[in-house]
């Protein structure tokens, strides 16, 4: 696969790109896209001139069932958020306080995949500054956040489990700072084919999953997921689901704390 292909506009992209309608002036946005020299999520910055990023996340429609569509008063942590589009989705569904968190290692696979040089949460900045967001951006390991104080009611975790060393620590990291009755969105890789253990985890060779990327550790069933939950102290509140997007298996489900 070309990169050309990963830096298109697709209807598919634009489908999630339009949840978010930025509608920030054409001159600002313009200068945004000088400006960054790669995104991962597309963002509709004004779709009247057609302005979106080439975000290199390629169908996250998947994802839409899963997302509430009000967060009013509702106090939201988003992991892994890279660019930030879940983060500020929620802010304009009305959350009361959204803090957004990354380690920013993705720059190591931008480097290794693209040859682009980023210091990190450049784009998560500039798309801030274009809407005047109030969504506060937190440079860390989540797993750091074990000795917050801070509680939230709604955690989006998605594309970052399988790339964690320890994916329980983390899951029980993400289950202290819940409220009680909170919720996790989840989203990870899963596991292509079968396996005479249903719950089985499998360990990943350095870029078997995507070409260039070597912090991508394992990839999960649905039953690996559900116990996983389980030994965290969540429940799901559906049936976890695997999909295939782009030839990839994807895990997601919605945990809550029990």
């Amino acid at each position: 696969m070309t990169a050309q292909v990963y830096f298109e506009i697709t209807d598919a992209k634009r489908e999630v790109a339009d949840l978010l309608p930025l509608d920030a002036p054409v001159e600002e946005c313009e200068a945004v896209l000088q400006e960054i020299p790669i995104w991962f999520h597309t963002f509709a910055l004004n779709t009247k001139a057609g302005l979106y990023t080439r975000g290199i996340a390629r169908d996250h429609r998947y994802r839409i069932p899963f997302l509430p569509a009000d967060f009013r008063g509702v106090r939201v942590l988003d992991v892994g958020t890279r660019d930030g589009f879940y983060a500020f989705l929620a802010e304009a569904r009305g959350a009361e306080r959204v803090l957004a968190v990354d380690n920013e290692q993705y720059t190591h696979t931008v480097r290794e995949r693209w040859g682009i040089e980023i210091a990190g949460g450049e784009a998560f900045r500039a798309v801030g500054k274009l809407i005047g967001s109030s969504v506060e951006y937190l440079r860390a390991d989540a797993i750091e956040l074990a000795t917050s104080a801070e509680r939230f009611d709604f955690v989006f975790c998605c594309g970052m489990l399988h790339r964690v060393e320890n994916p329980l620590g983390m899951l029980r990291t993400l289950r202290t700072l819940l409220n009680p009755g909170g919720e996790i969105l989840l989203e990870t890789y899963g596991m292509s084919g079968q396996s005479d253990d249903a719950s089985a985890v499998r360990v990943l060779a350095a870029g078997e999953a995507t070409t260039g990327d070597d912090m991508h550790y394992w990839g999960f069933s649905a039953p690996a997921v559900t116990r996983l939950a389980a030994w965290a102290g969540l429940t799901e509140t559906g049936d976890t689901e695997q999909r295939t997007v782009d030839g990839h298996p994807r895990i997601i489900a919605t945990l809550r704390a029990t």
